[in-house]
Formats: structure tokens, C-alpha cells, sequence
């Protein structure tokens, strides 16, 4: 561990100190071991940002299940929101006084005036989605997720609920720096730009830059980490919760479930599901289990299955109890776990399925990554699985979602024979 080794003393010095001399080394390499893992710990939130394209597949995902929300909603807008609601924008008001919520629905009867609240709404919804000027649309989208739940706060569910959450730590992150119209904007920038110089800037300048890429850097990351510990934290409790009851314990929860007229959509498919008593047990159970070891298995590849049985789950919530706003909004978060290289992998998947099938035909002369952004941090730091460790080979950063190939450079080597993108 580069500990200098004192000159060997007699055998009258070493006699006394006999006991202690084992303990030393070993707590120096304890020391350097804690701060090797403080320096990581550091380097991964102040790096670069982690999960980009994890982050852009949550704001299109939620910007696209709320976008389909409101449009669906849309004949019935005035008696959910609007001023012919039962629940009247005074009642409103009498609740945030315990509550805390607010709303900008409640700050005009006008008929007029939530019209333009709802077009805007939906404006606000669909320029998220496309990652238009995207650190302000997603704080417009988080009002507008906060003022719609609040106005009508009985006509919500568990989908809501989550959604409101994400609309808020979407806020904190990067989440338009991947497959949005400002990445697009940011790459055609520096095409335009080429190999020219930039422009030489003081060192207050630099430092300021500096400071204003790190802050960046480690509010991005600290929201990607609230996202994934409120995913975590909401699948351990629903895991735990079920634990407590007897009818989860029996086998018979579901059998309840599908049996509830409030959640049949299609009572056929529902009674035709609840002829099979074994099986309703077993996903019980296999619920449970699942949902409890879900925060455990994030570290390794066994999420991947994890993962395959959660997006069943859900699949099945949409179709058999009619929740197709929840279980969406629990299909995108669970996106969040996928790690980078799965979505830069599907596009690649794409071009070459698509190259044999003759649908599409490489773009000669396309350089290889032309379609990757600019890099994300300080553009004098090298990527960090490029850097070199003492014992030989490259360094690869980890974080709770998997691996990240956030740098254009990681992409360009990762993608040797990729087309355009």
C-alpha cells in the first residue's frame, strides 16, 4: 500500500511492542481501503452523470402516459377538473389548508381560463416527450402533474401517485440529453462547429464552468439514486405488507381480486382466470417473493428475470383488474434499472434487422457515432472506463442501475459496425 517500512529494530525495542506491530498493517490498509472507497464513491457522483438514457426513457415515458391521460380524459375534463366538478374549487381550497397541495386550476372560475390550463396541459405534455428546452418543460410538466392531482385529489389512484413523485425527481436530472430535440439541437451544434478552437476564457470563467458542470453532475445523479430508492422502498413495503396479511399468506388474494366488480373490466376473462385456483396461488406467492427481494437483486444480473416477472405482474393488472394507468407508470420505473447499454443496444438491434430485412440501407460516408451528443462533462477528463488501473487493464464505474456508456468516446468504441443513428 506504498507504507514505508522502518529500519528493523533491536530485539530489545521489538519485544515490548510485540502485540501491536500485527494491528498496524492491517489498519493501514483498512484506511486505504475506506478512502479508495470514499474517492469511488465520490468520483461516481461528481464524474459524470450516470443512466442518461435511462432518464430519457422516464421523461418519455411518463411525458407519453400523461400526454394519453389527459387526451383520454379530455370529454370528461369539466366534471374531473373543470368547473362543472362536484368537488368545487372552494372544497379544493378548504383542503390545501390541511394538506399543503396547491393548484393553478383553482386560481379562476373562468371556464375560459382552465381551457387554456388544459391546452396547456397538453402542450406542456407533448413538448417533454420530444425533450424541447427540456430543464424548463420539466418543471412546467411537474406543475402541471402537482396541479391537476391536487384539484381533483379523490379521483386519483396509485398510478397518479407515482407519477406525481417521478414528475418531481424528473426535475433534478439530465433527463433530455439523450433521444430528446435538445440533444439533436447540441450535436447538430457541434457538427456545425467542427474542429474549430474554442474560444480561450479566463480562469474565473473556467472555474465557474467547472463548478456549474459538477453541480449539475451531482444533482442529476442524487435524482437518479431518489428514483431508484423510491422504486426500491415502494416494492419492499408492497412485499412486506403482503407478508402481514392471511390471504396472501393463503393463496386466496387474488382470487378476491379478480372477483371484485370494481375491477373487472371483462368479468368473462376474469372468471375464466379464477377457474384455475393452482395457479392464482402460485403467482401469489410468486408476487411476494418478488416484490420483498426486489431491493437485493439490483446488484447483479438476477434483476433481469426480476424484472421479466414485474413486467408480467403489471401486464396482468392492466388487462384482468383495469389499471392501465398504474401499471404503466410501474412499467417505466421499472425501466429505470435497465442499464445504458441495453437502450444503446436496441437501436443497433434495429438498423441491423432492419438492414437485412431491406427496409433500410447503410448511409455510406456516415462516420461511425455521428450520432452520439456531446460529452456531458468536463471535456478534459477522460471517460472513466477509459482510465488505466495500476494493475493493469481499464477501470469501469458501477452504480445500482447497471453500467454506463454516457461518454461519446465509450460509444464510439462500443459500436464499431453501428450505423447512423
Amino acid at each position: 500500500m506504498g507504507i514505508e517500512q522502518p529500519c528493523r529494530p533491536s530485539p530489545a525495542t521489538v519485544a515490548p511492542q510485540g502485540p501491536q506491530s500485527p494491528g498496524t498493517p492491517l489498519v493501514g490498509d483498512a484506511r486505504q481501503w475506506l478512502l479508495g472507497q470514499v474517492g469511488a464513491l465520490w468520483a461516481l457522483f461528481t464524474g459524470r452523470p450516470v443512466s442518461l438514457y435511462a432518464a430519457s426513457v422516464l421523461r418519455i415515458g411518463y411525458g407519453l402516459l400523461y400526454l394519453v391521460f389527459l387526451v383520454r380524459e379530455f370529454p370528461h375534463r369539466g366534471e374531473i377538473w373543470g368547473p362543472d366538478s362536484p368537488w368545487t374549487p372552494a372544497l379544493a381550497k378548504q383542503l390545501f389548508e390541511q394538506t399543503g397541495w396547491n393548484s393553478v386550476l383553482t386560481l379562476s372560475d373562468n371556464p375560459a381560463y382552465f381551457e387554456f390550463c388544459y391546452a396547456m396541459a397538453v402542450a406542456t405534455s407533448v413538448l417533454f416527450v420530444l425533450g424541447w428546452r427540456t430543464r424548463v418543460m420539466s418543471v412546467l410538466f411537474a406543475v402541471v402533474v402537482i396541479s391537476f392531482h391536487a384539484r381533483s385529489i379523490f379521483m386519483t389512484d396509485g398510478g397518479d401517485n407515482l407519477v406525481l413523485l417521478m414528475a418531481v425527481y424528473l426535475v433534478l436530472t439530465a433527463c433530455g440529453r439523450r433521444w430528446s430535440l435538445d440533444a439533436r439541437r447540441d450535436r447538430l451544434k457541434s457538427a456545425r462547429a467542427g474542429a474549430a478552437p474554442e474560444p480561450v476564457r479566463g480562469l474565473y470563467a473556467q472555474e465557474l464552468r467547472h463548478a456549474r458542470v459538477t453541480l449539475t453532475t451531482v444533482v442529476h445523479n442524487c435524482g437518479v439514486f431518489v428514483i431508484a430508492a423510491q422504486v426500491c422502498f415502494l416494492y419492499g413495503s408492497a412485499g412486506l405488507y403482503k407478508v402481514q396479511g392471511s390471504t396472501w399468506g393463503g393463496g386466496t388474494a387474488l382470487h378476491y381480486a379478480l372477483n371484485l366488480e370494481l375491477f373487472q373490466p371483462w368479468p368473462v376473462l376474469s372468471h375464466l382466470v379464477a377457474e384455475f385456483p393452482m395457479v392464482i396461488a402460485i403467482t401469489g406467492y410468486v408476487t411476494v417473493l418478488v416484490q420483498v427481494a426486489f431491493p437485493f437483486v439490483l446488484f447483479g444480473r438476477l434483476k433481469y428475470p426480476v424484472l421479466a416477472v414485474l413486467l408480467g405482474m403489471h401486464i396482468g393488472i392492466a388487462v384482468l383488474m383495469g389499471l392501465p394507468l398504474f401499471s404503466g407508470a410501474m412499467i417505466i420505473a421499472d425501466a429505470a434499472f435497465l442499464p445504458d447499454r441495453f437502450y444503446t443496444f436496441l437501436p443497433r438491434l434495429w438498423r441491423r434487422a432492419a438492414q437485412r430485412t431491406g427496409m433500410r440501407q447503410a448511409a455510406p460516408g456516415r462516420e461511425t457515432g455521428s450520432g452520439s451528443v456531446p460529452a456531458q462533462g468536463r471535456p478534459e477528463l477522460p471517460a472513466p472506463q477509459d482510465q488505466v488501473v495500476p494493475g493493469g487493464g481499464r477501470s469501469c464505474s458501477a452504480h445500482p442501475m447497471g453500467p454506463v456508456t454516457d461518454h461519446p468516446e465509450a460509444e464510439r468504441h462500443e459500436r464499431p459496425r453501428a450505423g447512423s443513428s
